[in-house]
């Protein structure tokens, strides 16, 4: 099958299935919730419709220039590992179509999430809506400023692989918040990029973090690191 080609409803939900049992459950998501939740949530509303035939690859999907949907095992994972409570509030940056908003809605009451693309945030919101999802606000803004109006955040996910994590979004974490996002760095002598996700927590107003898991996943323009000049 090509991505041209539109697979039945039925095998979209096959695909579902799969996607779950061959590359979400077998790597360490043990949250039911989430295991349900995108093993019923139609990932081939928020593509292309080209790309619709291969909306459950096990690779990041792109959406518009630059921009990707997360692997699902990735986003999975970041969930897990992060924690999302029945009380947490979200901001959920750089959500494209709105996948992660829509996986993130069903698992907490409230979540905010901050587009940077005019034309992926009113897709988001359509998208969103066609599901029937009410308790996800899209806002669009700058990505590396965050969306201090509903500050403080529980826990913030970066959708995409960063240099840096900006201190303006560190800083809307509640006491106790968590962020997760994978950081991409470069190896010896500027070689390739490498990527792990980082779990970051505040305590007493200090935001420390730890590796949770290798993830190569495209870069979030506007995330790069500041260059350096050497002489």
């Amino acid at each position: 099958m090509t991505a041209l080609q539109k697979p039945a409803t039925a095998d979209f939900a096959t695909a579902r299935f799969h996607m779950v049992e061959s590359q979400i459950r077998p790597n360490k998501v043990r949250d039911g919730r989430i295991l349900d939740i995108m093993g019923a949530l139609p990932r081939e509303v928020f593509v292309p419709p080209s790309m619709m035939g291969i909306a459950y690859i096990d690779e990041d999907i792109q959406v518009a220039a630059g921009r990707y949907l997360l692997e699902p095992m990735v986003l999975a994972r970041l969930l897990e590992e992060v924690g999302v409570g029945a009380q947490d509030r979200i901001l959920d940056i750089a959500p494209a179509t709105g996948y992660s908003t829509a996986v993130i809605a069903a698992l907490a009451p409230n979540v905010i999430a901050l587009e940077s693309d005019p034309a992926l945030h009113k897709q988001a919101i359509a998208n969103l809506a066609s599901l029937q999802i009410k308790n996800a606000d899209v806002q669009l803004g700058p990505l590396l400023e965050g969306y201090a109006a509903k500050a403080p955040y529980n826990i913030i996910l970066i959708n995409g692989g960063v240099e840096i994590v900006p201190a303006a979004l560190l800083d809307q974490l509640a006491e106790g918040g968590r962020l997760v996002a994978v950081v991409r760095q470069y190896g010896p002598g500027h070689a390739a990029h490498t990527g792990e996700a980082r779990l970051y927590e505040k305590t007493r107003g200090v935001v420390s973090h730890r590796s949770l898991f290798d993830a190569n996943i495209k870069l979030l323009p506007g995330f790069q690191a500041p260059a350096k000049f050497s002489f």
